[in-house]
Order: C-alpha cells, then sequence, then structure tokens
C-alpha cells in the first residue's frame, strides 16, 4: 500500500503533464512556424511592399488603433462611471444592454452600417421625405472610409473596456471619494484624480482587448476599405502568392501584438489599490431626478442603441421582408451545420485539455507545467489571420510524414487528412481559444482549497476520484462559461475559417463574407441573425457575473 499509491500517483501526475507540455508546444508551434517560414527569402518582394503596402498599411494599423482604443475608451469608461456613480430612469435596463454590442462581430456591423448608409439606403430614404435625393445624398457620411471603420469598430467592441472599468469602479471604497470630497473635489475632480487612476490596471486589460481584436479584424477592415497590416498579409498571401512574404510581414506584426500585451501588463502592474478590509463600505450612488437623469440615462444608452439594437434590429427587418425565415436554402443548412459542428468539437477539445493543462498545474506544479499554462493562455493574443498561416506548413509536414508512411506500407495514401480537410479548422479553434478555457477553469481551481486534495488523499480516493467527485461538481459554473464563450467564439471566427476550411465548406460566418464579396449581403441577413442571436447568450452570461455581490448594482 506504501509504494502503489505513490507510483500511480506519480504515473498519473507524469501523464497529465505530458499532454499539458504537449498542447503548450501546440500553442506556439505556429508562431515557431511562422519565424521559420520568415527566414526564406523573397527576392523583389519588400522594394514592392516599402515602395506601395508597408507606408499605408503601417498609417491605416496605427490610426485605426488609435481611433478605436479612443472611441472605445471613451464610450466605456464614460458609461461605466455614470451607471456605478448615479442612479437614474432606466438604469436597470441598460445594465443588461450595455454589454450587448459584444453579441455583433465588427464584420457584421461593418456590412449593416453601408447598408444602411449607402445611397438609396435607409438614411437616404429617410432624408428624402425633406429633401432633394441630390442633397440627401450629399449628407451621407462615408462609411468606407477609415473614420467609418473607427466608429463602427469602437462602437462593437466598447463593451471590453466597459465591463473592466465598471468592475473596478463598483469595488472602490467609499473612503477615497469620501476623503477627496473633504479636500474640496467636485464629482468631476472626484473621477478624475481617484476613481480613473486606481481603475488603471482594470482600463488596461479592457483596452488590451479591444485593441487585439481590432488587429484580428479583417472582414471589417477588408470591406470598409482600409488597408491595415492584417489586409496587407491576406492579399500577399492569397494574391501575390507569396507565403514566406506574408509569414514575414507577420512577424512585424507579432511585435505589435507583444507591444500590446507588454503595455497592458505595464498598465496592470503599475499601480495597485484595494479596498479597506477593517472598512469594505462601497460608495453609494447618488439619485439624479428630471433632466440630468434622463441626460445620463440617454448619455448611456446611445451607444448599445448603435453598437447592437440598430445592427439587430436592420437583421430581423431585413430577414422578415425578404421572407429568408420561410425560404431557408439548403446552402444556408449546411452552413449552419458545419458552424455547430465544428465550434462543438472544438469546444469539446478546448474544455478538456484545458482542464488537463490546469490539472497538470495543480498535481505537479513545475516550470514546464507553468510554461504550458501560460502558453495556452497565449494563443489568443495570435490573430486568426497569423495562425492559420503559421498552421498550414506544420499540417502539411504531418500529412507528408502520413503519406510516406502510407507508401512505405505498400497502402494507398489518403492525401491531406488535416491541411486539406475541416480539422485544420478545429485545430485553429483549439489553439486561439485555449486561454478561455484554462482560464476560466484556473479561475475555478483558485476558488478550491488545497485541503480538499489532502482530505481525499487521507481518505484514500484516487486522483480520478477527486476529479470526478470534487473538481468537476465545483467547477461546473466555471466549465458551462468557458463552453458558452468557446462556442460562441468558433461561430464568430472568420479568419482561420476563410483561409483553412475546404474546398465547398462554409460556415455561417464564411457565407456571411461570400454574400458581402458579392454585394448581396441582405441575403445573407438570416446567418448574420443566428450568429447574433447565438452570441446574447454568453453577454448575458458575462453580464450576470460582472456584477459585485453586495455591491452597487
Amino acid at each position: 500500500m506504501s509504494t502503489s499509491r505513490p507510483i500511480s500517483l506519480r504515473i498519473t501526475g507524469t501523464v497529465t503533464s505530458t499532454l499539458a507540455v504537449l498542447t503548450g508546444v501546440a500553442v506556439v508551434l505556429p508562431v515557431i512556424s511562422i519565424a521559420l517560414l520568415a527566414m526564406q527569402p523573397v527576392p523583389d518582394l519588400w522594394p514592392h511592399l516599402i515602395a506601395y503596402v508597408l507606408p499605408q498599411a503601417t498609417r491605416d494599423t496605427a490610426l485605426l488603433l488609435l481611433g478605436v482604443g479612443s472611441v472605445a475608451t471613451a464610450l466605456g469608461v464614460g458609461a461605466a462611471w455614470i451607471m456605478t456613480a448615479y442612479d437614474f430612469p432606466g438604469r436597470g435596463w441598460l445594465i443588461w444592454l450595455m454589454p450587448l454590442p459584444l453579441a455583433i462581430p465588427t464584420y457584421i456591423g461593418a456590412y449593416v452600417y453601408v447598408e444602411i448608409f449607402e445611397p438609396l439606403g435607409v438614411v437616404h430614404n429617410v432624408l428624402s421625405l425633406w429633401l432633394p435625393r441630390r442633397e440627401a445624398l450629399a449628407l451621407l457620411p462615408g462609411m468606407r472610409t477609415l473614420a467609418g471603420a473607427i466608429v463602427i469598430i469602437g462602437l462593437v467592441l466598447y463593451p471590453y473596456v466597459y465591463l473592466s472599468a465598471r468592475a473596478m469602479f463598483q469595488t472602490q471604497s467609499a473612503e477615497f471619494i469620501e476623503a477627496a470630497r473633504l479636500l474640496g473635489a467636485n464629482r468631476w475632480q472626484q473621477f478624475m484624480r481617484v476613481s480613473l487612476p486606481m481603475a488603471r490596471p482594470a482600463l488596461a486589460v479592457g483596452l488590451s482587448l479591444v485593441l487585439l481584436e481590432t488587429l484580428n479584424d479583417i472582414g471589417a477592415s477588408e470591406y470598409l476599405g482600409v488597408r491595415t497590416m492584417t489586409v496587407s498579409i491576406f492579399t500577399t498571401w492569397l494574391n501575390r502568392g507569396s507565403l514566406a512574404g506574408a509569414a514575414q510581414m507577420s512577424c512585424l506584426m507579432l511585435f505589435v501584438v507583444a507591444a500590446l500585451v507588454l503595455l497592458e501588463r505595464h498598465g496592470r502592474k503599475a499601480r495597485a489599490f484595494a479596498a479597506s478590509a477593517e472598512s469594505p463600505r462601497l460608495a453609494e450612488r447618488v439619485p439624479l431626478a428630471g433632466a440630468k437623469g434622463w441626460i445620463a440615462g440617454l448619455m448611456c444608452l446611445l451607444p448599445p442603441l448603435f453598437g447592437f439594437v440598430i445592427p439587430f434590429v436592420f437583421l430581423l427587418y431585413e430577414s422578415v421582408h425578404r421572407s429568408l425565415f420561410g425560404a431557408i436554402d439548403a446552402e444556408l443548412l449546411h452552413a449552419l451545420g458545419n458552424s455547430v459542428v465544428l465550434a462543438l468539437t472544438a469546444t469539446a477539445i478546448v474544455l478538456a485539455l484545458g482542464l488537463v493543462i490546469t490539472l497538470a498545474h495543480r498535481w505537479q506544479s513545475s516550470k514546464a507545467t507553468t510554461a504550458s499554462l501560460g502558453a495556452s493562455q497565449a494563443g489568443y493574443a495570435v490573430p486568426g489571420l497569423i495562425l492559420a498561416l503559421g498552421l498550414l506548413t506544420p499540417l502539411v509536414a504531418f500529412d507528408s510524414v502520413v503519406n510516406a508512411a502510407a507508401r512505405g506500407l505498400g497502402a494507398s495514401t489518403p492525401g491531406l487528412i488535416v491541411a486539406g480537410s475541416s480539422a485544420a479548422v478545429v485545430i485553429a479553434y483549439v489553439i486561439r481559444f485555449m486561454a478561455v478555457a484554462s482560464g476560466l477553469t484556473q479561475a475555478g481551481f483558485e476558488r478550491i482549497p488545497r485541503d480538499y486534495d489532502d482530505s481525499a488523499r487521507i481518505s484514500g480516493a484516487s486522483q480520478w476520484v477527486c476529479v470526478e467527485r470534487i473538481y468537476l461538481p465545483l467547477l461546473r459554473p466555471a466549465l458551462w462559461g468557458a463552453a458558452i464563450l468557446v462556442f460562441v467564439d468558433c461561430l464568430k471566427e472568420l479568419p482561420a475559417t476563410l483561409l483553412l476550411r475546404p474546398l465547398n465548406v462554409e460556415t455561417l460566418a464564411t457565407s456571411i463574407y461570400q454574400y458581402a464579396s458579392r454585394g448581396s449581403f441582405e441575403q445573407g441577413s438570416l446567418a448574420a441573425l443566428l450568429i447574433v442571436a447565438a452570441s446574447i447568450i454568453p453577454v448575458v452570461w458575462l453580464t450576470r457575473f460582472a456584477d459585485v455581490p453586495n455591491g452597487p448594482a
């Protein structure tokens, strides 16, 4: 008894640790592949890129990041502060409405607003009721511009900043605000000099997510005519047929990603504040009545109105107006089936691997398992386009080995069984969204005392009994949350799906992209509506857990 138990524990720990390390290696493999591809010489490419591509791509990417970051910060921080500091009519409804723009993928937001503001679109027809059509046309804003892209993407992504800022505002101790008030600070000075600096770590997290999502975007930027680095890599790979050139540009973009991650970590660790444990009293909301209350409500209503309500109503109207509900064609059903199967498969694998990685870190914490956990949570920072580019070479190499082995055994070669199938899409999803599962599972484990492990071990329970009877029941909320988030993220993912899917295999996201590319986005309204409807569930889930128990609602 004294020898069998330690051996079984070591074997179980070694197996989980090995799986965790292999998963961590798989997550960083695309980045290594990109670096190796970039070492290949590409004659005559860089003079062309430097002369005609990089100046505009660099400028547009920098301006897009700056603009979207500014819009998202202004909307998110402003709304979070008003919702936390004041009580006004309609606030209860706005708590649920504010994060809903997260349910709108950036590319769907772009397609919708181009349709609304194009000539003979909704806004043009409304203005033509009072003005001649030519004069009404002159009043339409140009959505296919850099400014249009900044506004649309900012409206869709501001909830990342809003949720993180509000979570910090509503946990700030009342003592700081009261001290500032005693020193003569008015409400604006209390916000600028006390609340905002204290919320800086959370703002850094929210803003970094906004910027990473903006870098990952390809559908909205390409459709709106903004030549970002992502779009330039896409065209270099597909239009110029230069895989190595695209890899070299990807390396440049990875430096931008690394800079954003370092900026976020610097913002988080530069300052840390905590409420007093002896007096954890939170600040009370100030009631706003009359015109002030309605103005506050209107200021908080406008961001979700333009970020969620208008796109959702447009998609619903187009689906009903064109009778898309009653005439669902076979292509849409195939796309829906493909999306669900791919997303469910990836979600199951992500949850299993996320659990294995966090288990290995809990059971046998070492440099290897810690590095694997860190690597698994870094995959989200790699844009989908670069991930697809980096996966291509390893997957083709794996298929070549399988085919060589088949030839060696005298069997028929199976061809591209991974690189040429939907398995490549699933692998991309798993790598990109592993951070969601491992992050939430790790957070769930941190709430399970180590004493439970010791008690189970003393009573003679094996590690798998411990998993079944202790971990899984206590981790259920975190695992369900991770499953919902990963499933919907997979449904919305466009760049990796677009590049890795097999021929003649479409998902809801790629179908919408195809409709928009042909100039008939309205026909894809129902597919877009399905993605948005599915995304509402996790956003509501996020809203529920964003509130601090016993704190200001």
